[in-house]
């Protein structure tokens, strides 16, 4: 029985070294998005998904560059680390008019990375990371 034991080990080690770099790279980068320019968009929250890996947007508008109101899908971090800033599954809602600031997919595509979300009707705003919310004063 220990030597079976022995002799597992080295394929149990294997077994892990072959599926964690298979884990590891389901989660995707950030490149696809231009980090060097914001791209603000206007329009209606179309569908707020809260679900992991990620949190999604899709609005219902149109960049302020110009162009036609088109869906543009907005991609936010996860619902664990939007939670730890004050952020609920209710935060935004269909139907919710909002001026967004989002880094633009690289593509030229109508999407990007959420920045931030001001909610017309309440004036509220809405960050997604610690640095932009110790910058702004009325937070969720």
């Amino acid at each position: 029985m220990r030597r079976t034991a022995t002799l597992m080990l080295p394929v149990l080690t294997l077994v892990a070294a072959l599926i964690s770099p298979g884990a590891a790279s389901a989660h995707h980068s950030f490149a696809m998005y231009d980090q060097t320019r914001t791209v603000t968009l206007k329009g209606a929250i179309k569908s707020f998904i809260w679900s992991n890996p990620h949190v999604v947007i899709w609005l219902l508008g149109a960049s302020e560059a110009g162009g036609g109101p088109q869906t543009w899908t907005v991609e936010l971090t996860s619902p664990g680390n939007l939670e730890r800033i004050g952020w609920s599954r209710d935060s935004l809602k269909p139907g919710d008019d909002v001026e967004m600031q989002i880094l633009p997919l690289r593509s030229g595509a109508p999407g990007g990375a959420f920045k931030s979300a001001k909610i017309l009707a309440t004036g509220q705003v809405l960050v997604a990371n610690w640095v932009q919310q110790s910058k702004t004063a009325a937070h969720p």
